[in-house]
């Protein structure tokens, strides 16, 4: 077994500063996700002119056939043998095609419908692999910094605080300064340097991130010399290693989590545009709340996990999370929530969805730490590390589920026949009394099978600990086993 892969029985704790450069490189990550999950429908729809549903399904067709690319990503990033490691070399290469890629998607020239479709979808396949390349091998380092059950959530919770922080900084620029005219998220000269921003921002975290983590991380494994194999062989380890139980219970679970999130991503500018009336200073207003909930959750989501443990916790802050998110909009639906019949109180609306998306992204965190436990239940079945491959797997299935997510948004705007061009205030209320319907029963119906699901993940933190103490038991054995040592 390499010395730099094996479970350490006594793993250390990581300093601040390298969680927070760690926790870097997901800028590029949050930024991705906020541009297709808030902006990509809305762009194509109102400012290109397709139809929403239309668009709905060639997002989802783009991110559920770039979805089968994640696999052999980390297929490829557990096996890349040079003289840094297994994933510097990608962290530093795949950004700069990234930047352009993406200045692309959201730059698409004069031409057909039909063309214009298959420039959205070619474009969105090449991005989010793009990212793809960036994303996993740089969430893979965290197994292979630490060992401990407590320790990974603690690494895991500054990755979202800045996968979400560099999402919403763009998203305030976007609020406050691309789209503060008069024509606002429909007007098409803001989203060039909305873009341009994206893509330099994104470029520059993975970089710094990379470069900061080198010393650290940059150990050679050329002489990890692997025996050649098969395509067939490669595939079987690949189709052994992710039939590890957990990992299928787990990303299962979250199929169910990100349709949610993407469902919710999608519709957030119809909703806070046309639904909840926001002006624009409500709007920036609502970014800063947002990230509010990130500190919210990166300060609760530890003693949840040290109190009931990664499964309990995720399922308790989903279960609250579902039930405030739906109790708004049930609420409004029945006119009485606060504000009704005039505009909807934002104080109220703002304190609803503060405690619903903190522990949204709590659920979020402490799911991604239960991926980075699953390596060594699936270390101790197959005798491989394959952080790589099972994040990739956990991306694919989110990137399938996100698509899903919004083609179920774009089917809902078309339920409630929402119009194409449409300006605040102008909308009646039995369209959006319909889209608060299609929108409340979705997510409450897919949330609860999600949780139940989850209930079946098998790893609690006596199941982690024990099993580290018998790798390392191995690792300390081996070196007998193969005659080194008399």
């Amino acid at each position: 077994m390499n010395a730099a892969t094996a479970a350490a029985p006594r793993p250390e704790w990581l300093p601040v500063w390298l969680k927070l450069v760690h926790g870097l490189g997901s800028i590029a990550y949050g930024v991705k996700e906020n541009g297709f999950s808030t902006f990509l429908l809305l762009f194509y729809n109102q400012v290109i002119g397709l139809d929403a549903g239309i668009v709905g399904i060639a997002i989802m067709v783009a991110l559920i056939f770039d979805a089968f690319v994640d696999p052999v990503i980390g297929e490829l990033t557990d096996r890349t043998r040079s003289r840094w490691g297994r994933r510097l070399p990608w962290l530093y290469i795949a950004p700069f095609p990234l930047a352009f890629a993406w200045m692309a998607l959201w730059s698409p020239p004069e031409m057909s419908d039909a063309a214009t479709i298959a420039w959205l979808i070619g474009f969105a396949i090449v991005v989010r692999a793009l990212v793809s390349m960036c994303e996993v091998p740089s969430v893979a380092i965290v197994p292979e910094l630490t060992a401990d059950y407590d320790e990974r959530t603690a690494v895991m919770r500054y990755r979202f605080l800045f996968g979400w922080g560099g999402g919403l900084v763009i998203l305030a620029l976007a609020y406050g300064v691309f789209f503060g005219g008069p024509k606002a998220l429909v007007d098409p000269a803001g989203y060039f340097p909305y873009a341009l921003t994206g893509a330099l921002v994104m470029l520059g975290a993975v970089v710094l991130s990379a470069a900061g983590q080198h010393k650290r991380i940059a150990v050679s494994n050329l002489a990890d010399v692997k025996p050649a194999m098969s395509l067939g062989h490669i595939l079987r380890d690949m189709r052994d290693t992710l039939s590890n139980r957990a990992f299928l219970w787990l990303v299962f679970a979250a199929l169910f989590g990100f349709v949610n999130q993407g469902i919710t991503f999608a519709m957030n500018n119809y909703l806070l545009s046309f639904f909840w009336q926001f002006t624009r200073g409500e709007m920036v207003a609502y970014v800063f709340l947002l990230f509010g909930t990130m500190i919210a959750a990166f300060i609760l989501v530890a003693p949840i996990s040290a109190k009931l443990g990664k499964r309990d916790g995720a399922i308790l802050a989903g279960a609250i999370s579902l039930i405030v998110n739906s109790g708004i909009y049930f609420a409004w639906i029945y006119g009485f929530f606060p504000g009704l019949p005039g505009k909807p109180s934002v104080a109220w609306m703002f304190g609803l969805v503060f405690v619903s998306n903190s522990f949204s992204i709590i659920l979020m965190i402490l799911s991604s730490s239960m991926m980075a436990d699953v390596v060594e239940a699936s270390q101790s079945e197959t005798g491989r590390r394959s952080e790589g491959l099972f994040f990739a797997g956990y991306f694919f299935m989110q990137k399938c589920a996100t698509g899903i997510g919004i083609f179920v948004a774009g089917m809902i705007l078309s339920f409630a026949a929402f119009p194409a061009g449409a300006e605040p205030g102008q909308v009646s209320n039995a369209v959006l009394g319909d889209l608060a319907l299609g929108y409340m029963f979705s997510v409450l119906v897919i949330g609860i099978v999600g949780l139940i699901v989850m209930r079946r993940f098998p790893i609690s933190r006596a199941d982690h600990e024990a099993r580290l103490a018998l790798l390392g038991d191995a690792a300390r054995a081996e070196p007998d086993a193969s005659g080194a040592h008399p």
